[in-house]
């Protein structure tokens, strides 16, 4: 496999032309708006499932419109003069937007547009038939295919902290959708890949989203960034799928088990600035005989916080087949489906690897003497984005870092919004076997607490004292004040971490 089965690309060299087609794609709402108005949200939601049918069925007319979704989106060729009207063609021709296919022209790349956070219309640019990562079959087998926006990329979109920062690294920035995004709050960007037509690829999806340029460096992880450079913001949806040998770039790091997402997170640390955020996506091994948890923990680097949420498990029967699906070997010869899979057990086998966990790794750079490490499994529903929650989290670490059990008997506390509480127990008892307290939004926790528990964030509202509401509650029960204050900072203190309380 190699790229030659791949479209030669638009140059980044005519920054004019990509203007001017920005240009006559918002012209004709070309936007993401626009599509869900055109093609209605069940055929706009099978896009982001690949499939193409229902959009078909809703640009048989010829509007400028529908022939930019059949031509870009769709990779219909269409009439040169039917788009005469609506684009530069000549222009998109000769820098290579467009190739001519006798009276008709066809798009080289796929372009889609995606609705940046702050409402702006931006657009992503990915190699024929491919905008779509997961799933459901990459459309191409080519070693160097750049695949476009799947679910993995929005989820590290929605969770990356966007506080203004001075620099900001993309790590194997693929089609160049992190880079887009922290172009919109970072001074300097800059991205990397190993594959040096998804540079090429990001360098175009930049410039047709009216963003500022990236520094573009050719080289895998960290090789391409220098001894001294530092940055606030690291972001990385790395090749992280553990698989035998390295078949398809954009997903298969190349090396053994789980070792480029433990390299890439172990390396981070002296690559951020003080207070600066690392977020990755990943898999790792669940190894038989080991803490999945012991075995990420010892990945974090000295001097980082980090907070490690695994949201899925598979087993590594499930997980061989996702792949196989992935690459459409399901589609192929069944002898050779059969030796792949094969070869993927046998892999997890000598690993002794039982299943795979896939999830969120952040690292915050701290000065603190002992960084704090959660590692959680969480695999209900959340609200994204979640990277107002991200940053929230640290700031409750860094403040119950500095504050002792006798000190958070002092503080005030506020109950966070949209907060419920639940109680559980059987039909018609008197009192509840216990209450569970849950969140509306960000993480959507629930978590379980004792009646004095549930009391004491009731009345948290910010006018007394963690200590004086508990010497309350204890008259109010009949119980010893000072047993109390002695049991409880432990459950303050775990409120206080998941979000359910609020330092006033």
């Amino acid at each position: 496999m190699s790229n030659a089965s791949l479209s030669p690309l638009p140059s980044a060299d005519h920054p004019d032309v990509t203007a001017r087609l920005r240009g006559a794609l918002l012209g004709a709402s070309f936007t993401a708006d626009g599509l869900l108005e055109l093609l209605g949200a069940p055929a706009y939601a099978a896009l982001s499932r690949s499939e193409t049918v229902p959009a078909l069925r809703a640009t048989r007319g010829d509007t400028p419109l529908e022939l930019l979704v059949r031509l870009f989106l769709l990779q219909q060729p269409v009439l040169h003069a039917r788009v005469d009207d609506v684009l530069p063609v000549d222009a998109c021709l000769e820098s290579g937007w467009l190739v001519r296919a006798g009276d008709e022209v066809a798009a080289t790349v796929d372009v889609r547009p995606y609705g940046g956070p702050g409402g702006e219309d931006w657009f992503i640019v990915s190699d024929l038939g491919c905008a779509v990562g997961g799933a459901g079959g990459i459309g191409s087998h080519a070693e160097g295919v750049v695949l476009g926006v799947g679910g993995a990329s929005t989820t590290l979109a929605g969770l990356t902290v966007r506080t203004p920062v001075s620099a900001a690294l993309d790590l194997g920035t693929g089609s160049g959708i992190q880079a887009l995004h922290a172009a919109a709050h970072a001074t300097r960007v800059t991205a990397t890949d190993v594959n040096p037509r998804a540079l090429h690829i990001t360098a175009l999806t930049l410039a047709l989203s009216g963003a500022p340029a990236a520094e573009l460096r050719e080289g895998s992880l960290y090789e391409p960034v220098h001894d001294d450079e530092t940055y606030d913001l690291i972001v990385s949806n790395p090749p992280f799928v553990i698989s035998p040998g390295a078949r398809l770039t954009y997903r298969d790091g190349g090396m053994g088990g789980d070792d480029l997402c433990r390299s890439l997170v172990q390396q981070t640390g002296e690559r951020l600035n003080e207070g600066g955020f690392a977020h990755f996506l990943a898999n790792w091994q669940h190894v038989e005989g080991e803490d999945w948890t012991d075995r990420l923990r010892s990945w974090v680097p000295r001097g980082c916080d980090a907070w490690i949420v695994q949201r899925e498990v598979q087993d590594v029967t499930q997980y061989a087949e996702l792949w196989l699906r992935d690459a459409g070997d399901h589609r192929g010869d069944p002898a050779e489906y059969q030796a792949r899979y094969d070869a993927w057990l046998d892999e997890f086998e000598a690993r002794k690897v039982r299943a795979v966990g896939f999830g969120w790794i952040t690292l915050r750079r701290t000065g603190a003497a002992e960084p704090s490490v959660i590692a959680e499994e969480w695999p209900h529903p959340i609200e994204q984005p979640l990277g107002e929650t991200v940053r929230t989290h640290f700031d409750r670490v860094d403040y119950l870092r500095a504050h002792d059990d006798a000190a958070l008997l002092e503080a005030h506390f506020t109950l966070a919004g949209e907060v419920v509480q639940e109680q559980v127990g059987l039909p018609g008892a008197e009192d509840p076997e216990y209450v569970v307290l849950r969140q509306n939004r960000g993480m959507r926790r629930a978590t379980r607490v004792d009646t004095v528990g549930a009391g004491f964030a009731g009345v948290c509202d910010g006018t007394m004292s963690a200590g004086r509401i508990l010497d309350a509650i204890a008259q109010l029960v009949g119980e010893d004040p000072v047993a109390l204050r002695d049991r409880t900072p432990a459950q303050i203190r775990l409120l206080v971490e998941q979000g359910f309380l609020e330092p006033a």
